[in-house]
């Protein structure tokens, strides 16, 4: 039994066994430091988990690097896709103890981690193992010579995954990398590593090879910093806010130029038409920026109504919105925990302050729910400026803010007025103008009459500032190969 396996208890009485350990060459090992996990819920620690230093991160890419160049590499793709495919089976089979982990340590509702955040990881592994053996390249008529290409695997591959979705992004990031043959450093966020390390132990009864795919945990400005500059790392994919991205770009240039994909941050505008379904628009909205206590980049924080229905609007919302079940998360009908720490707590409520400091109206909430853990009621502003921060900058919290239009033109001007481009909405009855206003926003994702719907075959990455890159489908495989043109010739001369 590893010696950083850790007994620990959920507040319903789960019992969990936890890894601590650097994941590394199949193997839970020591790190340079450690880090205190805590449960959002409470505040209180959860257990200490090994820290990655800059000489952990090289082990690990050392170990992947070995991997690559050995039994990984020399696999077929078939091979590659039923490890993938096992993988995926192991994690449906554990679904509940994984899901009990990422409750606790990142104090999303246990139903969400259960029907949503552990079954996309599963999803995305059996979706990108269909590919394993797809990746490939065409022949190309050219006069003389037989020319074709091949689509090769970059190599060794590092990640740095958020702490919002722990294990979708696990699989977002996995998924790709391993169908077209690259093996894996994962950094998981600081706050939430242990849902990870539980996968990690799959990994091995799944029956990868050692070093094919590594997880650790470490400060982003230390673990995240050396895996970026890291020069064995050709690959490095990031989610996370827009200030940090592009740190890993400039460390990713100041080093060897490794390819480098950004899935960032967002102030994501969802525009509500008079000729809507006003009920369903209601509990989309609902749905677009209160889902995942609002720790979601694409989440729907600025909403926009049609001055005729804009007063009905803000009353249903309310209405339903105040239906909204806070509290343990482990409960099977709470709908929104506590935020993810003690830190953006703190910056949620800095926003909230300074919004109701700056004139705008507080609606409903704008203050902290109990006396124990990071829980924060969700809030409406009302009678906003463009020009407030609640409106320009990213909360990342259970914020939204609720303005009134005329018409599209005058919809658009706003919805524009903003660095990012993650993510938009339109709500109506009318096909012809869903289609012109979708085309008009600029953003990766526009959906209609509907919000935060993500699926693994569907590409999800932004315009703007929001990033560079797509992840899921088909497009995502494109950022982990490279492409070699081979040249045959047949008759020509020198």
């Amino acid at each position: 039994m590893s010696k950083y396996l850790v007994e620990s208890q959920t507040p319903n009485g789960y019992k969990l066994n936890l890894q601590t350990g650097l994941f590394i060459n199949n193997e839970f090992v020591g790190g340079s430091d450690t880090i205190d996990t805590i449960n959002p819920s409470t505040g209180k620690v959860i257990a200490k988990v090994q820290a990655a230093g800059k000489e952990d991160v090289d082990r690990a890419v050392k170990a992947a690097e070995a991997a690559f160049n050995g039994p990984w590499g020399k696999m077929g793709a078939l091979s590659r896709a039923a490890l993938m495919f096992k993988l995926a089976d192991l994690i449906d089979r554990d679904n509940e103890e994984l899901s009990q982990i990422e409750t606790m340590d990142n104090g999303k509702g246990i139903t969400f981690a259960r029907l949503f955040d552990v079954k996309q990881i599963a999803i995305s592994l059996r979706y990108f193992a269909g590919y394993a053996d797809k990746v490939h390249g065409k022949v190309i008529d050219t006069e003389g010579a037989l020319s074709y290409t091949r689509h090769e695997p970059i190599g060794v591959c590092g990640a740095i995954i958020p702490w919002n979705f722990p294990l979708m992004m696990l699989g977002w990031k996995l998924g790709p990398a391993l169908a077209t043959g690259n093996t894996c450093v994962v950094k998981t966020s600081e706050l939430t590593p242990l849902s990870a390390y539980k996968v990690a132990q799959l990994v091995v009864e799944a029956g990868f090879p050692p070093g094919v795919i590594n997880i650790i945990t470490g400060l982003g400005h230390v673990a995240g910093d050396a895996l970026a500059r890291h020069m064995d790392v050709h690959k490095i994919a990031f989610t996370g806010s827009t200030a940090v991205g592009r740190l890993i770009m400039k460390a990713a240039a100041e080093s060897n130029l490794k390819k480098v994909t950004l899935e960032l941050g967002g102030k994501s505008p969802n525009i509500i038409f008079d000729d809507c379904d006003l009920d369903q628009a209601v509990r989309w909205a609902h749905k677009g920026i209160f889902f995942n206590h609002g720790q979601t980049c694409c989440a729907g924080s600025r909403i926009y109504v049609q001055s005729t229905i804009h007063d009905e609007f803000l009353r249903k919302f309310k209405e339903y919105t105040s239906q909204t079940k806070l509290g343990n998360p482990h409960d099977d009908d709470t709908f929104q925990g506590p935020q993810v720490s003690q830190t953006q707590f703190d910056r949620i409520m800095g926003f909230i302050e300074t919004g109701k400091k700056e004139g705008a109206t507080c609606f409903m909430g704008g203050e902290r729910w109990g006396d124990e853990g990071y829980f924060i009621k969700p809030t409406v502003f009302t009678d906003v400026k463009e020009d407030m921060a609640i409106v320009k900058e990213e909360i990342f919290g259970p914020v939204v803010t609720v303005s009134q239009f005329n018409d599209v033109d005058d919809v658009l001007n706003m919805a524009l007025d903003t660095e990012y481009g993650l993510a938009a909405a339109v709500f109506t009855k009318d096909t012809a103008r869903a289609i012109d206003v979708s085309n008009r926003l600029k953003a990766g994702t526009v959906w209609v009459n509907c919000f935060n719907e993500l699926d693994y075959n569907t590409p999800f990455g932004g315009f703007r500032q929001s990033g560079i890159g797509r992840e899921n489908g088909e497009y995502a495989l494109d950022n982990y190969i490279q492409v070699k043109t081979v040249k045959i010739n047949v008759t020509r001369k020198p």
